[in-house]
């Protein structure tokens, strides 16, 4: 307990959400280092955006919306994404003087002595009387499995490690997933692959029309209630549908959008349906999705019946000592900020020892 160090909150992440919670920290009083820390595992500013592939421009960015307190402007549509939020959450990072450690892995959360939580991790143990957890997905891909899944001779991949186009020149790609991943892999390697493939589990949705907040709000509304009933959250995008716009317009027409159920089994050579059909493939690629990174808050468990965390708000109501920003509901970047102060403010009630509503 010597090495132990002592503040009243912890943010673990430092992507969209937990920069948010760390900015209203600083804003409403707390001091880095003294009142607060911020843990991050990722070697440098960017979140999980710095791992994404280069042909993810920011131009192609879905609803990226600026940190609180600081806008994102004159970014070149042309660059990198990867590049462009990197630069702007390190620049975020110095402006509002976060001192984020990093690379910092949190290995445990668990209970501590008088009220308080330790945050056992790669550069020691922390004693907090709060925590916002930021973690979001990336660190968490999801592969499905499938039958003979092992046997395949050629290339499997999740989203987390699609290096861009180029280096699917002439090969044979089928992409699982229906969500933008999944849409935005098969337009880029149509020019580029021998022959591509999509297969989802559930017909894809197109949205028409315009994605206003009135749209927005019902799609929150709807993964908001699954994490107020304790149930695995689902993605905002799962809800609101895919964006129908030109280029998707244009790859539908082309053929490259054409949707295939999911295949029922893998082989060595490809993938096969029960009616008889086959497809050869070289590669295939899984778009299918992230689950929240929170095996670190196992040793509190807080997982309820319903397989979930059940929230009220951003608030665990188990533990109304932790805050899940970036996650279900909030794991919009729109939706991060928003719960960001929302955390704070709720930590602040609870600091002061005023009653906690459950």
């Amino acid at each position: 307990m010597n090495n132990t160090r002592e503040v009243d909150v912890v943010v673990i992440g430092a992507g969209q959400a937990g920069l948010a919670g760390a900015y209203h920290l600083r804003r409403t009083g707390f001091e880095p280092e003294r009142d607060f820390v911020v843990l991050d595992h990722a070697p440098a500013p960017g979140g999980a955006w710095q791992f994404r592939w280069p042909s993810l421009t920011y131009g192609k960015v879905h609803g990226m919306h600026a940190l609180p307190g600081m806008e994102l402007t004159d970014a070149d549509p042309a660059r990198p994404s990867a590049e462009v939020i990197a630069e702007y959450f390190a620049a975020y990072e110095r402006a509002f003087d976060l001192r984020v450690r990093r690379p910092v892995d949190v290995k445990a959360v668990r209970e501590g002595e008088g009220g308080r939580l330790l945050v056992e991790t790669s550069d020691g143990t922390w004693s907090t009387r709060a925590l916002i957890n930021a973690t979001g997905t990336w660190d968490r891909p999801f592969w499905p499995r499938y039958p003979g899944q092992e046997t395949f001779r050629g290339r499997q991949l999740h989203t987390a490690q699609y290096p861009g186009p180029e280096e699917f020149a002439g090969l044979r790609v089928v992409v699982v997933g229906g969500g933008a991943s999944g849409t935005q892999h098969l337009m880029e390697l149509a020019p580029y692959a021998a022959a591509t493939t999509w297969v989802t589990r559930r017909p894809p949705v197109f949205r028409e029309g315009p994605f206003n907040e009135d749209v927005g709000r019902a799609a929150v509304a709807l993964v908001e209630e699954r994490v107020r009933q304790g149930l695995p959250p689902r993605s905002v995008v799962s809800v609101t549908g895919l964006p129908l716009n030109d280029a998707i317009r244009q790859a539908v027409a082309d053929g490259v959008l054409d949707r295939q159920p999911m295949f029922d089994r893998i082989t060595p050579e490809g993938v096969d349906w029960d009616d008889g059909r086959h497809v050869d493939a070289d590669v295939i690629l899984w778009a299918t999705g992230f689950r929240a990174a929170i095996d670190h808050l196992a040793p509190l468990k807080l997982r309820g019946p319903g397989g979930g965390i059940r929230l009220d708000g951003t608030r665990v109501v188990a533990d109304p000592r932790i805050h899940l920003v970036g996650y279900g509901p909030s794991a919009s970047t729109i939706g991060a900020n928003r719960a960001g102060r929302a955390a704070v403010r709720d930590i602040r009630r609870l600091l002061a020892g005023e009653p906690v509503a459950v």
